[in-house]
Protein backbone atom coordinates (compact mmCIF):
# COMPACT_ATOMS: atom_id res chain seq x y z
CA UNK A 1 0.00 0.00 0.00
CA UNK A 2 1.54 3.30 -1.11
CA UNK A 3 1.30 6.13 1.47
CA UNK A 4 -0.40 9.29 0.33
CA UNK A 5 1.63 12.47 0.73
CA UNK A 6 -0.71 15.06 2.16
CA UNK A 7 -3.12 15.41 5.02
CA UNK A 8 -5.37 18.21 6.22
CA UNK A 9 -4.55 19.89 9.52
CA UNK A 10 -6.68 22.76 10.79
CA UNK A 11 -8.11 23.40 7.31
CA UNK A 12 -4.58 23.89 5.94
CA UNK A 13 -2.97 21.38 3.62
CA UNK A 14 0.49 20.35 4.76
CA UNK A 15 2.64 18.35 2.43
CA UNK A 16 4.44 15.61 4.32
CA UNK A 17 7.26 13.43 3.23
CA UNK A 18 6.19 9.82 3.60
CA UNK A 19 7.68 8.09 6.60
CA UNK A 20 8.94 4.65 5.64
CA UNK A 21 7.12 1.66 7.07
CA UNK A 22 9.01 -0.26 9.70
CA UNK A 23 8.81 -4.03 9.93
CA UNK A 24 8.54 -4.10 13.72
CA UNK A 25 5.74 -2.70 15.82
CA UNK A 26 6.36 0.47 17.85
CA UNK A 27 7.83 -0.42 21.22
CA UNK A 28 9.60 1.11 24.18
CA UNK A 29 13.37 0.97 24.14
CA UNK A 30 14.65 -2.56 24.63
CA UNK A 31 11.15 -4.04 24.09
CA UNK A 32 10.66 -4.05 27.89
CA UNK A 33 7.06 -2.93 27.87
CA UNK A 34 3.51 -4.08 28.36
CA UNK A 35 1.18 -3.78 25.38
CA UNK A 36 -2.45 -2.65 25.59
CA UNK A 37 -4.70 -2.75 22.54
CA UNK A 38 -8.28 -1.48 22.32
CA UNK A 39 -10.67 -1.19 19.37
CA UNK A 40 -13.80 0.88 18.87
CA UNK A 41 -16.09 1.48 15.88
CA UNK A 42 -16.98 5.10 15.14
CA UNK A 43 -19.62 6.28 12.65
CA UNK A 44 -17.29 8.58 10.74
CA UNK A 45 -14.97 8.09 7.78
CA UNK A 46 -11.29 7.19 8.27
CA UNK A 47 -10.38 10.55 6.72
CA UNK A 48 -12.37 12.53 9.31
CA UNK A 49 -11.00 10.57 12.24
CA UNK A 50 -7.39 10.61 11.02
CA UNK A 51 -7.57 14.37 10.41
CA UNK A 52 -8.79 15.02 13.97
CA UNK A 53 -6.23 12.69 15.59
CA UNK A 54 -3.28 13.82 13.46
CA UNK A 55 -3.69 17.34 14.81
CA UNK A 56 -2.30 16.25 18.19
CA UNK A 57 -3.34 19.56 19.73
CA UNK A 58 -6.93 18.19 19.53
CA UNK A 59 -6.21 15.19 21.75
CA UNK A 60 -6.57 16.89 25.17
CA UNK A 61 -10.27 17.19 24.22
CA UNK A 62 -10.65 13.39 24.38
CA UNK A 63 -7.84 12.45 26.78
CA UNK A 64 -8.69 13.85 30.19
CA UNK A 65 -5.19 13.21 31.55
CA UNK A 66 -3.47 15.28 28.84
CA UNK A 67 -3.28 18.98 29.62
CA UNK A 68 -1.60 20.21 26.45
CA UNK A 69 0.12 19.04 23.26
CA UNK A 70 2.37 21.30 21.23
CA UNK A 71 3.39 20.30 17.71
CA UNK A 72 7.11 21.10 17.35
CA UNK A 73 7.39 20.19 13.66
CA UNK A 74 5.83 17.69 11.24
CA UNK A 75 6.92 14.62 13.22
CA UNK A 76 7.73 15.76 16.78
CA UNK A 77 5.40 16.94 19.54
CA UNK A 78 5.65 17.92 23.20
CA UNK A 79 3.07 16.47 25.63
CA UNK A 80 2.14 17.66 29.11
CA UNK A 81 0.14 15.43 31.46
CA UNK A 82 -1.72 16.67 34.53
CA UNK A 83 -0.39 15.74 37.93
CA UNK A 84 -1.91 16.51 41.34
CA UNK A 85 -0.83 19.60 43.24
CA UNK A 86 0.05 21.68 40.16
CA UNK A 87 2.82 19.34 39.03
CA UNK A 88 3.10 17.79 35.59
CA UNK A 89 4.82 15.06 33.62
CA UNK A 90 6.13 15.91 30.18
CA UNK A 91 7.56 14.07 27.20
CA UNK A 92 8.50 14.53 23.60
CA UNK A 93 7.28 12.07 20.99
CA UNK A 94 8.11 11.46 17.36
CA UNK A 95 6.09 9.89 14.58
CA UNK A 96 7.93 6.81 13.34
CA UNK A 97 5.38 5.67 10.75
CA UNK A 98 2.47 7.41 9.07
CA UNK A 99 0.07 6.51 6.29
CA UNK A 100 -2.50 9.32 5.91
CA UNK A 101 -6.06 8.26 6.75
CA UNK A 102 -4.80 4.83 7.90
CA UNK A 103 -2.00 4.84 10.51
CA UNK A 104 -0.02 6.99 12.92
CA UNK A 105 2.73 5.32 14.98
CA UNK A 106 4.90 7.10 17.55
CA UNK A 107 7.39 6.65 20.36
CA UNK A 108 8.66 8.91 23.09
CA UNK A 109 12.16 10.30 22.84
CA UNK A 110 14.96 9.52 25.28
CA UNK A 111 14.87 11.67 28.37
CA UNK A 112 11.06 11.72 28.54
CA UNK A 113 9.43 11.35 31.98
CA UNK A 114 7.23 8.52 30.67
CA UNK A 115 8.49 6.02 28.08
CA UNK A 116 5.90 4.57 25.72
CA UNK A 117 5.20 3.87 22.07
CA UNK A 118 2.05 3.19 20.14
CA UNK A 119 -0.05 3.33 17.05
CA UNK A 120 -3.56 4.22 16.01
CA UNK A 121 -5.09 2.57 12.92
CA UNK A 122 -8.16 3.73 11.02
CA UNK A 123 -9.79 0.95 8.94
CA UNK A 124 -13.12 1.07 7.11
CA UNK A 125 -15.66 -1.03 9.00
CA UNK A 126 -18.64 -2.82 7.47
CA UNK A 127 -21.30 -0.18 6.94
CA UNK A 128 -21.74 3.10 5.18
CA UNK A 129 -19.46 5.49 7.08
CA UNK A 130 -18.12 3.52 10.02
CA UNK A 131 -14.43 3.18 10.89
CA UNK A 132 -12.70 0.74 13.19
CA UNK A 133 -10.16 2.59 15.32
CA UNK A 134 -7.48 0.43 16.92
CA UNK A 135 -5.27 2.08 19.54
CA UNK A 136 -2.23 0.11 20.71
CA UNK A 137 0.16 1.41 23.36
CA UNK A 138 3.26 -0.23 24.79
CA UNK A 139 4.61 1.28 27.99
CA UNK A 140 7.30 0.66 30.56
CA UNK A 141 5.35 -1.54 32.90
CA UNK A 142 6.11 -0.29 36.38
CA UNK A 143 6.55 3.43 35.80
CA UNK A 144 3.63 4.09 33.45
CA UNK A 145 1.10 1.74 35.06
CA UNK A 146 1.88 3.02 38.54
CA UNK A 147 1.70 6.61 37.34
CA UNK A 148 -1.72 6.22 35.67
CA UNK A 149 -3.15 4.25 38.60
CA UNK A 150 -1.86 6.76 41.15
CA UNK A 151 -3.05 9.87 39.32
CA UNK A 152 -6.34 8.69 37.83
CA UNK A 153 -7.36 5.71 39.95
CA UNK A 154 -7.52 3.37 36.94
CA UNK A 155 -5.28 1.06 34.97
CA UNK A 156 -3.73 2.11 31.64
CA UNK A 157 -6.16 -0.31 29.95
CA UNK A 158 -9.14 1.46 31.52
CA UNK A 159 -7.72 4.90 30.66
CA UNK A 160 -7.16 3.96 27.00
CA UNK A 161 -10.69 2.54 26.77
CA UNK A 162 -12.09 5.75 28.28
CA UNK A 163 -10.09 7.89 25.84
CA UNK A 164 -11.52 5.94 22.89
CA UNK A 165 -15.07 6.30 24.25
CA UNK A 166 -14.54 10.06 24.52
CA UNK A 167 -13.17 10.15 20.96
CA UNK A 168 -16.25 8.28 19.70
CA UNK A 169 -18.65 10.60 21.53
CA UNK A 170 -16.95 13.76 20.31
CA UNK A 171 -16.75 12.59 16.70
CA UNK A 172 -20.29 11.19 16.49
CA UNK A 173 -22.24 13.57 18.70
CA UNK A 174 -20.02 16.65 18.94
CA UNK A 175 -19.62 16.51 22.71
CA UNK A 176 -18.51 14.20 25.50
CA UNK A 177 -21.13 13.02 27.98
CA UNK A 178 -20.13 13.63 31.60
CA UNK A 179 -21.57 12.96 35.02
CA UNK A 180 -20.46 16.37 36.35
CA UNK A 181 -23.23 17.89 38.35
CA UNK A 182 -25.22 14.64 38.44
CA UNK A 183 -25.30 13.32 41.99
CA UNK A 184 -26.58 9.87 41.00
CA UNK A 185 -23.97 9.54 38.25
CA UNK A 186 -21.10 10.49 40.57
CA UNK A 187 -22.30 7.97 43.15
CA UNK A 188 -22.53 5.18 40.56
CA UNK A 189 -19.06 6.03 39.19
CA UNK A 190 -17.60 5.95 42.73
CA UNK A 191 -19.32 2.61 43.41
CA UNK A 192 -18.06 1.13 40.11
CA UNK A 193 -14.53 2.39 40.83
CA UNK A 194 -14.51 0.80 44.30
CA UNK A 195 -15.82 -2.46 42.86
CA UNK A 196 -12.93 -2.75 40.37
CA UNK A 197 -10.21 -2.22 43.00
Amino acid sequence: MEPRHSTTLDDRSLVREPIPARRSRPSVRGNKGTRVEKVITINRTPEELFSFWRNFENLPRVMEHIERVECLDQTRSHWRMRWPKDKCVEWDAEIINEHPNELIAWRTLEGSDVQHAGSVRFSPAPGARATEVKLAVEYETSKFANFIAKVFGRSPEQQIEEDLRHFKQLMEVGEIATIEGQTAGREKARHDSERTK
